[in-house]
């Protein structure tokens, strides 16, 4: 194995929505406020841990196309404060175990195609995960989607994620089923990173970049109000590298370059 190729096993699977967890070292810029907040959100460079060398795309291999996701972020607080629901996945997950995130997971055939199937999943999810139901409290159309990840081409297990937005209904609260999900809690935002700085939550590349920009907004009405004026374009982070070392990119960062397609 190349050294180039041992350090991209280093950055790649846990920039999966739904993949592998990696601890991670992290240099980010000050997060922006939301009168200055942009549609993609950026961030400077990850370096990880090693990543099980089978997720990565070799030389001459066709990229996987992205299965479609959808990932659902439930608020409350109003305009007083601003909490939002992470869930813990069971350790003996395959992919991701013990790790919080989101709840979410993959489109399924009969939700259709396009933003409907995405509205669909992300209910449906939320449901089975969290035992919140938000057909009660407007359906899939009362989701505010607020962005959308795609998994880099340089990993084999790819998701296109598309990430929205939720009130949590009055008088209900989250309930987990004790098998895919084993645990749930309340955080502000600030909250949920501190604790994953200190060791006691572990967390994945796209959850902290959503919630280093959830943390400038004072309240959950805030976010939203962000949220349904702003377009949404879509995130795919790449793998460059440096001398021997590679790193992750985002929309925004130097030297980040789209890909092609």
């Amino acid at each position: 194995m190349k050294p180039q190729d041992s350090q991209i096993q280093r950055v790649t699977v846990s920039l999966m929505s739904r993949g592998y967890p990696a601890r991670r070292r992290v240099r980010s810029p000050p997060p922006r406020g939301p009168s200055g907040a942009p549609a993609v959100h950026t961030g400077r460079v990850e370096e990880f841990e090693e990543a099980p060398p089978e997720q990565i795309v070799q030389p001459g291999e066709e990229a996987a196309v992205p299965r479609q996701a959808a990932s659902i972020v439930v608020l409350r607080g109003g305009d007083a404060a601003l909490e939002l629901l992470l869930v813990q996945r069971t350790p003996a997950a395959r992919f991701m175990g013990g790790v919080w995130v989101f709840p979410g997971g993959a489109v399924d055939a009969h939700e259709g195609d396009g933003d409907p199937s995405h509205r669909a999943a992300a209910v449906r999810e939320l449901r089975e995960e969290a035992g919140v139901d938000l057909d009660v409290a407007g359906g899939p159309d009362s989701l505010v989607k607020y962005s959308q990840w795609i998994t880099p081409a340089v990993v084999r297990t790819r998701f296109d994620t598309h990430f929205f937005l939720a009130t949590l209904p009055e008088g209900q609260e989250p309930v987990i089923d004790g098998e895919e999900i084993v645990d749930q809690a309340w955080f502000t935002p600030q909250g949920a990173l501190d604790a994953h700085a200190d060791g006691r939550l572990d967390l994945v590349f796209p959850t902290i970049k959503h919630l280093e920009q959830f943390a400038t907004f004072p309240s959950a009405q805030a976010l939203l109000d962000h949220a349904q004026a702003t377009e949404v374009v879509p995130i795919t982070p790449i793998v460059v590298m440096e001398g021997e070392i590679a790193r992750v990119l985002l929309p925004g960062d130097d030297g980040y370059v789209a890909p092609a397609g």
